[in-house]
Protein backbone atom coordinates (compact mmCIF):
# COMPACT_ATOMS: atom_id res chain seq x y z
CA UNK A 1 0.00 0.00 0.00
CA UNK A 2 1.57 3.72 -0.81
CA UNK A 3 1.17 5.57 2.31
CA UNK A 4 1.73 9.18 1.17
CA UNK A 5 -0.36 11.37 2.84
CA UNK A 6 0.27 11.42 6.90
CA UNK A 7 -2.11 13.54 9.00
CA UNK A 8 -0.16 14.43 12.80
CA UNK A 9 -2.19 15.55 16.02
CA UNK A 10 0.27 16.84 18.09
CA UNK A 11 2.70 18.00 15.29
CA UNK A 12 3.25 21.18 16.56
CA UNK A 13 4.99 20.52 19.90
CA UNK A 14 8.13 18.92 20.81
CA UNK A 15 8.41 15.70 19.81
CA UNK A 16 5.55 16.32 17.23
CA UNK A 17 8.31 19.37 15.45
CA UNK A 18 11.06 16.74 14.81
CA UNK A 19 8.50 13.95 13.49
CA UNK A 20 7.18 16.80 11.23
CA UNK A 21 9.95 17.86 10.27
CA UNK A 22 11.66 13.81 9.42
CA UNK A 23 8.39 13.05 7.56
CA UNK A 24 8.76 16.50 5.36
CA UNK A 25 12.22 15.21 4.68
CA UNK A 26 11.45 11.59 3.61
CA UNK A 27 8.67 13.75 1.18
CA UNK A 28 5.40 12.82 2.55
CA UNK A 29 2.31 14.86 2.21
CA UNK A 30 1.72 15.81 5.82
CA UNK A 31 -1.12 17.62 7.67
CA UNK A 32 -0.63 18.80 11.13
CA UNK A 33 -3.68 19.61 12.79
CA UNK A 34 -3.25 22.15 16.27
CA UNK A 35 -5.53 24.05 18.49
CA UNK A 36 -3.69 27.09 17.31
CA UNK A 37 -2.78 27.52 14.27
CA UNK A 38 0.22 30.03 15.15
CA UNK A 39 1.22 27.21 17.56
CA UNK A 40 2.68 25.56 14.37
CA UNK A 41 4.44 28.62 12.27
CA UNK A 42 7.47 26.87 12.61
CA UNK A 43 6.74 24.46 10.42
CA UNK A 44 4.86 27.05 7.76
CA UNK A 45 8.12 27.16 5.74
CA UNK A 46 8.52 23.10 5.20
CA UNK A 47 7.63 22.65 1.43
CA UNK A 48 4.97 19.26 1.96
CA UNK A 49 3.83 20.62 5.59
CA UNK A 50 0.48 21.69 6.08
CA UNK A 51 -0.63 23.85 9.49
CA UNK A 52 -4.95 23.31 9.97
CA UNK A 53 -6.14 24.78 13.15
CA UNK A 54 -8.66 21.89 14.61
CA UNK A 55 -10.45 20.89 17.66
CA UNK A 56 -9.25 17.47 18.07
CA UNK A 57 -11.94 16.93 21.08
CA UNK A 58 -14.73 17.87 18.76
CA UNK A 59 -15.51 14.52 16.35
CA UNK A 60 -17.18 16.60 13.50
CA UNK A 61 -13.57 18.48 12.94
CA UNK A 62 -11.29 15.63 13.91
CA UNK A 63 -13.08 13.45 11.18
CA UNK A 64 -12.19 16.38 8.61
CA UNK A 65 -9.00 16.90 10.00
CA UNK A 66 -8.28 12.99 9.01
CA UNK A 67 -9.84 12.84 5.94
CA UNK A 68 -8.15 12.04 3.18
CA UNK A 69 -4.84 10.76 5.10
CA UNK A 70 -3.51 7.51 4.33
CA UNK A 71 -1.51 7.57 7.88
CA UNK A 72 -2.45 9.39 11.30
CA UNK A 73 -0.16 9.50 13.93
CA UNK A 74 -0.97 11.01 17.32
CA UNK A 75 1.55 12.47 19.37
CA UNK A 76 -1.15 14.16 21.63
CA UNK A 77 -0.47 14.13 25.31
CA UNK A 78 -0.75 16.18 28.51
CA UNK A 79 2.01 15.90 32.13
CA UNK A 80 -0.71 17.78 33.78
CA UNK A 81 -4.45 17.93 34.11
CA UNK A 82 -6.09 21.20 34.09
CA UNK A 83 -8.02 23.75 32.19
CA UNK A 84 -10.76 21.67 31.12
CA UNK A 85 -8.04 18.75 29.89
CA UNK A 86 -8.36 15.50 32.22
CA UNK A 87 -5.44 12.46 31.80
CA UNK A 88 -8.65 10.38 30.42
CA UNK A 89 -9.88 12.19 27.46
CA UNK A 90 -6.33 13.25 26.34
CA UNK A 91 -4.79 9.66 26.75
CA UNK A 92 -7.85 7.29 26.67
CA UNK A 93 -10.69 8.77 25.16
CA UNK A 94 -9.10 10.84 22.29
CA UNK A 95 -6.76 7.46 20.78
CA UNK A 96 -10.47 5.61 21.21
CA UNK A 97 -12.34 8.28 19.21
CA UNK A 98 -9.66 7.97 16.90
CA UNK A 99 -9.56 4.57 15.91
CA UNK A 100 -13.42 4.95 15.84
CA UNK A 101 -12.90 7.29 12.74
CA UNK A 102 -9.89 6.10 11.10
CA UNK A 103 -11.79 3.10 10.93
CA UNK A 104 -15.23 5.01 9.41
CA UNK A 105 -12.73 7.26 7.23
CA UNK A 106 -11.16 3.38 5.75
CA UNK A 107 -7.95 4.94 7.43
CA UNK A 108 -6.08 1.42 7.95
CA UNK A 109 -3.02 3.08 9.33
CA UNK A 110 -2.36 4.88 13.03
CA UNK A 111 0.64 5.27 14.59
CA UNK A 112 0.48 6.04 18.78
CA UNK A 113 2.65 7.74 21.46
CA UNK A 114 2.23 5.74 24.82
CA UNK A 115 4.26 5.85 27.51
CA UNK A 116 7.24 3.46 28.94
CA UNK A 117 5.29 1.75 31.70
CA UNK A 118 1.89 2.50 30.87
CA UNK A 119 0.27 -0.12 32.51
CA UNK A 120 -3.62 -0.28 34.27
CA UNK A 121 -1.83 -0.99 37.49
CA UNK A 122 0.46 2.25 37.30
CA UNK A 123 0.80 4.40 40.74
CA UNK A 124 -0.54 7.32 38.43
CA UNK A 125 -2.97 8.49 36.98
CA UNK A 126 -0.75 9.68 34.05
CA UNK A 127 0.12 6.17 33.35
CA UNK A 128 -3.19 4.48 33.50
CA UNK A 129 -4.43 6.01 31.14
CA UNK A 130 -1.76 5.91 28.65
CA UNK A 131 -2.54 1.71 29.15
CA UNK A 132 -6.18 2.51 28.57
CA UNK A 133 -5.32 4.34 25.33
CA UNK A 134 -3.44 1.22 24.30
CA UNK A 135 -6.08 -1.09 25.03
CA UNK A 136 -8.90 1.09 23.52
CA UNK A 137 -6.15 1.23 20.28
CA UNK A 138 -5.49 -2.62 20.10
CA UNK A 139 -9.37 -3.57 20.10
CA UNK A 140 -9.03 -2.65 16.87
CA UNK A 141 -5.63 -4.11 15.57
CA UNK A 142 -7.99 -6.16 13.39
CA UNK A 143 -9.49 -3.15 11.24
CA UNK A 144 -6.71 -0.79 11.46
CA UNK A 145 -2.71 -1.91 11.24
CA UNK A 146 -1.68 -0.05 14.50
CA UNK A 147 1.88 0.64 16.20
CA UNK A 148 2.24 1.93 19.49
CA UNK A 149 5.64 3.62 20.81
CA UNK A 150 6.79 3.76 24.64
CA UNK A 151 9.22 6.33 25.05
CA UNK A 152 11.05 7.07 28.41
CA UNK A 153 12.00 10.88 28.99
CA UNK A 154 12.73 12.53 26.23
CA UNK A 155 15.25 14.99 25.81
CA UNK A 156 16.14 17.49 23.22
CA UNK A 157 16.01 21.11 21.79
CA UNK A 158 13.25 22.59 23.29
CA UNK A 159 12.14 19.65 25.55
CA UNK A 160 10.53 20.85 28.84
CA UNK A 161 12.52 18.06 31.40
CA UNK A 162 16.19 18.95 30.95
CA UNK A 163 15.40 22.70 30.14
CA UNK A 164 13.39 23.11 33.32
CA UNK A 165 16.40 22.01 35.31
CA UNK A 166 18.65 23.70 33.63
CA UNK A 167 16.77 26.86 34.51
CA UNK A 168 16.21 25.95 38.36
CA UNK A 169 19.91 25.39 38.58
CA UNK A 170 20.83 28.53 36.95
CA UNK A 171 18.15 30.77 39.15
CA UNK A 172 17.95 28.79 42.79
CA UNK A 173 20.31 29.09 45.26
CA UNK A 174 19.29 24.83 46.54
CA UNK A 175 17.93 22.60 44.28
CA UNK A 176 15.57 21.10 46.03
CA UNK A 177 14.84 17.51 44.12
CA UNK A 178 11.45 15.16 44.55
CA UNK A 179 12.09 11.32 44.20
CA UNK A 180 16.10 11.83 43.50
CA UNK A 181 16.64 7.57 43.09
CA UNK A 182 14.05 7.43 40.48
CA UNK A 183 15.74 6.38 37.61
CA UNK A 184 15.03 7.01 33.98
CA UNK A 185 16.62 5.81 30.56
CA UNK A 186 16.17 9.43 28.67
CA UNK A 187 15.90 8.84 24.72
CA UNK A 188 16.76 11.67 22.19
CA UNK A 189 14.03 13.24 20.62
CA UNK A 190 15.65 12.96 17.19
CA UNK A 191 15.45 9.27 17.73
CA UNK A 192 11.99 9.26 18.80
CA UNK A 193 11.07 10.95 15.66
CA UNK A 194 13.57 8.03 13.57
CA UNK A 195 11.24 5.75 14.80
CA UNK A 196 7.68 6.90 14.27
CA UNK A 197 8.81 7.62 10.58
CA UNK A 198 10.14 4.25 9.81
CA UNK A 199 7.34 2.69 10.88
CA UNK A 200 4.99 4.20 8.74
CA UNK A 201 5.37 1.66 6.01
CA UNK A 202 7.18 -1.18 7.48
CA UNK A 203 4.40 -3.83 7.97
CA UNK A 204 6.63 -5.54 10.18
CA UNK A 205 5.65 -3.03 12.76
CA UNK A 206 1.79 -3.02 12.47
CA UNK A 207 0.02 -4.26 15.68
CA UNK A 208 3.14 -4.22 17.54
CA UNK A 209 4.64 -1.90 20.68
CA UNK A 210 8.00 -0.52 21.65
CA UNK A 211 9.29 0.47 24.25
CA UNK A 212 12.07 3.22 23.25
CA UNK A 213 14.82 4.67 25.80
CA UNK A 214 18.52 5.54 25.41
CA UNK A 215 22.06 3.96 25.89
CA UNK A 216 22.27 5.16 29.50
CA UNK A 217 20.25 4.62 32.74
CA UNK A 218 20.26 7.90 35.38
CA UNK A 219 18.74 8.26 38.92
CA UNK A 220 17.03 11.47 38.85
CA UNK A 221 19.63 13.28 41.18
CA UNK A 222 22.29 12.13 38.58
CA UNK A 223 20.48 13.54 35.22
CA UNK A 224 20.37 17.13 37.61
CA UNK A 225 24.32 16.13 38.10
CA UNK A 226 24.48 15.90 34.85
CA UNK A 227 22.79 19.30 33.95
CA UNK A 228 25.14 21.15 36.28
CA UNK A 229 28.11 19.61 34.99
CA UNK A 230 27.22 20.92 31.42
CA UNK A 231 26.20 24.49 32.56
CA UNK A 232 29.47 24.69 34.58
CA UNK A 233 27.24 25.61 37.78
CA UNK A 234 27.35 23.79 41.02
CA UNK A 235 24.99 24.38 42.94
CA UNK A 236 23.92 22.18 46.55
CA UNK A 237 21.42 19.25 45.77
CA UNK A 238 19.13 17.91 48.38
CA UNK A 239 17.06 14.94 47.81
CA UNK A 240 13.57 15.07 49.18
CA UNK A 241 11.59 12.29 51.02
CA UNK A 242 8.48 10.66 50.02
CA UNK A 243 6.26 13.04 52.08
CA UNK A 244 8.48 15.95 51.13
CA UNK A 245 8.36 15.24 47.92
CA UNK A 246 4.44 14.97 47.58
CA UNK A 247 4.30 18.24 49.64
CA UNK A 248 6.38 19.72 47.48
CA UNK A 249 4.33 18.98 44.33
CA UNK A 250 1.43 20.01 46.29
CA UNK A 251 2.68 22.97 46.63
CA UNK A 252 3.72 23.20 42.82
CA UNK A 253 -0.05 22.67 41.76
CA UNK A 254 -0.57 26.01 43.30
CA UNK A 255 1.50 27.91 41.08
CA UNK A 256 0.40 29.36 38.03
CA UNK A 257 2.07 27.56 36.16
CA UNK A 258 2.80 23.72 36.99
CA UNK A 259 6.36 22.25 36.97
CA UNK A 260 5.46 19.32 38.68
CA UNK A 261 1.98 17.61 40.74
CA UNK A 262 1.35 14.31 43.03
CA UNK A 263 0.36 12.59 39.85
CA UNK A 264 3.86 13.54 38.29
CA UNK A 265 5.72 12.47 41.39
CA UNK A 266 3.81 9.24 41.71
CA UNK A 267 5.00 8.40 38.08
CA UNK A 268 8.50 8.12 39.45
CA UNK A 269 7.54 5.66 41.82
CA UNK A 270 8.29 3.08 38.78
CA UNK A 271 11.39 3.09 37.10
CA UNK A 272 11.08 4.83 33.61
CA UNK A 273 13.22 2.15 32.09
CA UNK A 274 13.49 -0.37 29.76
CA UNK A 275 14.07 -3.73 29.51
CA UNK A 276 14.43 -4.29 26.04
CA UNK A 277 17.17 -3.62 24.09
CA UNK A 278 16.53 -0.30 21.80
CA UNK A 279 14.56 -1.95 18.15
CA UNK A 280 17.01 -3.23 15.85
CA UNK A 281 14.27 -2.91 13.46
CA UNK A 282 14.88 0.90 12.72
CA UNK A 283 17.90 0.85 12.43
CA UNK A 284 18.37 3.66 15.42
CA UNK A 285 21.83 3.82 17.72
CA UNK A 286 20.91 5.66 20.21
CA UNK A 287 22.68 8.88 21.38
CA UNK A 288 23.62 9.53 24.40
CA UNK A 289 22.75 12.84 26.83
CA UNK A 290 26.45 13.59 26.95
CA UNK A 291 26.97 13.94 23.46
CA UNK A 292 23.26 15.65 22.84
CA UNK A 293 22.40 18.69 25.65
CA UNK A 294 25.84 20.45 25.47
CA UNK A 295 23.92 21.86 22.03
CA UNK A 296 21.15 23.03 23.32
CA UNK A 297 21.90 23.91 27.24
CA UNK A 298 23.59 26.93 26.02
CA UNK A 299 24.04 31.48 27.07
CA UNK A 300 25.76 31.94 24.76
CA UNK A 301 23.27 31.64 21.45
CA UNK A 302 20.43 33.35 20.27
CA UNK A 303 19.01 29.98 19.52
CA UNK A 304 19.67 28.87 23.35
CA UNK A 305 17.88 31.63 24.40
CA UNK A 306 15.03 31.42 22.18
CA UNK A 307 14.29 28.01 23.11
CA UNK A 308 14.14 28.44 26.30
CA UNK A 309 11.68 31.41 25.96
CA UNK A 310 9.54 28.75 24.12
CA UNK A 311 9.77 26.02 26.84
CA UNK A 312 8.44 28.63 29.13
CA UNK A 313 5.93 29.47 27.33
CA UNK A 314 4.75 26.18 26.10
CA UNK A 315 5.38 26.57 22.83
Amino acid sequence: MQLRKICVLGGSGFVGSSVVAKLDQAGYSVTVLTRRRDSGKHLFLLPNVNVVECDVMNDRELAAGVDGADAVVNLIGILHQGGGASFDAIHHQLPARLARICEASGIKRLVQMSSLQADAKAPSEYLRTKAAGEAALLAFAQKINITIFRPSVIFGRGDRFINLFAALIRFLPVVLLAKPNARFQPVWVEDVASCFVASIRDTRTYGQVYELAGPKVYSFRQLVQQVMSVLGVQRPLLGLCNMLSYAQAFMMELLPVKLMSRDNVRSMEVDSVSQQPFPEIFGVEPASMEVVIPEYLVDATQRGKYDRFRSFAAR
